[in-house]
């Protein structure tokens, strides 16, 4: 028995246009995108909404979360934070692999990949850590279920570290998958921290984290994954770009060597540490000013590729302490694309732009099959957001197992007013509308 929702006076944004009209989904599928006043074939639809004023959307598609799962549930897990996704207008999720144990073994990732079936309520894939000693195993990935390889190339949480520039090509040689990296130099790192202890103590103020985890520390390590890129032909996404200088390492609209920029990078800056703290504490640092404007400008001239989230929910008592003792990461799935928003508002840049930042190109990145545009045929993977509806954020809001934010006071100008996942309405207004649905794995056009 199919289920026909058709959603009518909406402004679709998909591609480059902005169309006024109407939407049909027939089950889990787009059926119909009708521009202008035209109503719907003759089928009789169960539900009509009436979206006046509202966008109509891609789902979002996140490529850099950490939900948590397995082994380190107290902080969030799949079920968690793919409500706070649902919520967001995150239709799909792909997780990263620095878990407890790590995604870096075959065993391992069928594991993590039945515990996400069992347990999110949006679409998910799994990226596969690549180690030092693992790299034998990337040959056998399966094209079709193994979103990409996530390389870390500097320390973060974890101890997936892998470095030596033979080692690492050899990675960047085994790899049929795109692979995304952590960039940051870890010696440079260390030597920092050393001298920042020896002058503010053995845990410096967060102030001093970009200090720590230096501009220079994440040029050197990128450089040298572009150059390995390039050496190899591997297909290279380098996540959570934090700095103006990397920026010069890509060129916009090359298909094979791309980065990815974070909502915490475009929004906070080094000025921000004295308000918000560790809750701001992520790996790369959140830096100047001057760098955050930088990626901002790099999002719309097209140098940045994709716009993730690196959501990273910590129990607040992790968040305190300074440089060593505070844990890295912060959630901000659940208000990515309001925040993202209210940049289009600011003109830094045009919706359309968004779309293609956080739904097309991640779709076109990992090659994901059916999804990540509005196109008949494809899944019905659409949020409906509507403008000029100020609210301020509060606790209560919130979703994610860990209950804060560092947007918490902040008052968006955009409300996500339902989201569809498959065809089915997952959220709307407020609400996740049934805890038992379930989202699908994603399949890969490879």
């Amino acid at each position: 028995m199919h289920f026909r929702i058709y959603i009518k006076n909406v402004t679709m944004v998909n591609e480059g246009r902005r169309i006024k009209g109407s939407l049909l989904i027939d089950d889990d599928r787009i059926d119909q995108i009708i521009e202008g006043d035209a109503g719907p074939d003759m089928i009789p639809v169960d539900e009509t909404i009436d979206g006046t004023g509202c966008y109509l959307l891609p789902g979002v598609i996140d490529d850099h979360v950490h939900f948590r799962d397995p082994g380190l549930t107290a902080k969030g897990d799949f079920f968690s934070e793919s409500k706070a996704a649902a919520a967001g207008g995150v239709t799909t999720v792909f997780d990263m692999p620095n878990c407890q144990p790590q995604t870096t073994t075959l065993e391992a990732f069928d594991r993590k990949w039945r515990l996400a079936s069992q347990k999110s309520v949006v679409n998910f894939g799994l990226y596969f850590g690549a180690t030092a000693g693992n790299s034998y195993e990337l040959g056998r990935l399966n094209p079709r279920k193994v979103a990409a390889v996530k390389l870390f190339m500097g320390a973060s949480t974890g101890n997936m570290l892998v470095s030596g520039e033979h080692v690492l090509r050899i990675i960047f040689e085994q790899s049929s998958l795109p692979i995304m990296t952590h960039c940051e130099d870890s010696q440079l790192i260390a030597d920092n921290l050393k001298a920042c202890c020896r002058q503010y103590g053995p845990d410096p103020d967060v102030v001093h984290h970009p200090e720590i985890r230096s501009a220079e520390a994440c040029y050197q390590s990128t450089a040298l994954a572009v150059k390995l890129a390039r050496e190899t032909g591997a297909r290279l996404h380098v996540a959570h770009l934090s700095t103006a200088r990397e920026l010069e390492l890509f060129t916009a609209n090359d298909p094979r060597i791309t980065a990815e920029a974070c909502v915490g990078h475009l929004f906070f800056s080094a000025d921000d540490y004295k308000k918000l703290g560790a809750r701001i504490k992520v790996n790369p640092a959140i830096k100047s000013a001057a760098d955050r404007d930088a990626l901002r400008r790099a999002c719309a001239d097209g140098t940045i590729y994709t716009i993730g989230t690196d959501h990273a929910p910590h129990r607040l008592a992790d968040k305190v302490g300074g440089c060593v003792k505070a844990a890295s990461g912060m959630p901000s799935i659940q208000f990515s694309l309001v925040a993202m928003l209210s940049l289009v508002d600011e003109g830094v840049l045009t919706m359309e732009r968004l779309v293609e930042l956080m739904c097309h190109n991640p779709a076109r990145l990992l090659q994901i099959e059916n999804r990540g545009f509005l196109r008949e045929g494809y899944m019905a993977d659409l949020v409906l957001v509507r403008p000029g509806v100020p609210w301020t954020l509060t606790p209560n809001r919130i979703q994610s197992l860990c209950n804060w934010s560092p947007f918490e006071g902040t008052t968006f100008r955009w409300r996500v007013e339902r989201t569809f996942c498959n065809g089915f309405p997952i959220y709307n207004r407020g609400h996740v509308t049934d805890e038992k649905f379930r989202g699908r794995p994603v399949c890969y056009n490879r």
